[in-house]
């Protein structure tokens, strides 16, 4: 379980994580989300989370965000999350190092009450996840890279393909943490977000989840790459 490579990756994807990158596009979320008095401006808030979406492939293709929606579709979530973040502004603290049964259920409730709202029966594991991510940080992006990394970590529990949110899945990710808790926090303290309107480094560390969630998928990057070339003729 204890990995040696997760700095290496983790190198590898911030090369891409300049101010005007794809990748810079998490902390620009994130940083909003965490600072900003996000019902004073509906629209804005609307703006910044389906451009973080967007960034990452949300809109592509036959996605109903891009097909049926309107950025007025966000607003339910973007109420719901600036609820949270009045009654609940502790929510914010939540991290992998603090996965107790009490923080699980936190965002497992979370992810239901996101999922209602925003994806109404429509595939939602990568993009629920990804909102979860940008906004909160509690909780890598289940998308199919980190999909392929973390269901090669435990091959050996056939109740946890990653394939959904529920304890399972987070008590995995809590144990890999565990096992590689002096690379990750490492990380953490070291690597700040960046400000949208500078490109400096901000006060806000990356979250631990996010370390996780870069290392995932950066190294399902490669896995499914070597897929790819295995199956070529």
């Amino acid at each position: 379980m204890k990995q040696e490579d997760i700095k290496e990756k983790v190198d590898l994807y911030l090369k891409n994580r300049e101010h005007k990158k794809r990748y810079a596009s998490f902390d620009y979320c994130f940083n909003y989300f965490k600072t900003s008095d996000i019902n004073k401006d509906l629209e804005k808030s609307c703006l910044v989370l389906a451009t973080y979406l967007a960034s990452w492939g949300m809109f592509r293709g036959s996605s109903f965000l891009l097909q049926e929606k309107s950025l007025a579709h966000f607003i339910p979530t973007i109420q719901y999350i600036n609820k949270l973040k009045n009654d609940r502004p502790e929510i914010w603290d939540i991290d992998v190092h603090n996965y107790n049964d009490q923080n699980i259920n936190t965002i497992l409730d979370i992810y239901k009450e996101i999922q209602e709202r925003f994806t109404e029966n429509h595939t939602h594991l990568t993009l629920v996840t990804k909102i979860l991510l940008g906004v909160f940080g509690f909780i890598p992006a289940f998308d199919r890279n980190f999909r392929s990394t973390f269901s090669r970590f435990f091959i050996d529990d056939k109740n946890c393909g990653f394939t959904k949110v529920d304890k399972n899945s987070l008590k995995y990710i809590k144990i890999f943490y565990e096992e590689n808790k002096e690379q990750i926090d490492d990380l953490s303290n070291k690597i700040y977000t960046i400000d949208f309107f500078d490109g400096k480094s901000t006060q806000t560390h990356y979250p631990k989840s996010k370390i996780i969630d870069m290392y995932g998928f950066q190294k399902g990057i490669e896995i499914e790459l070597q897929k790819k070339n295995k199956f070529q003729p």
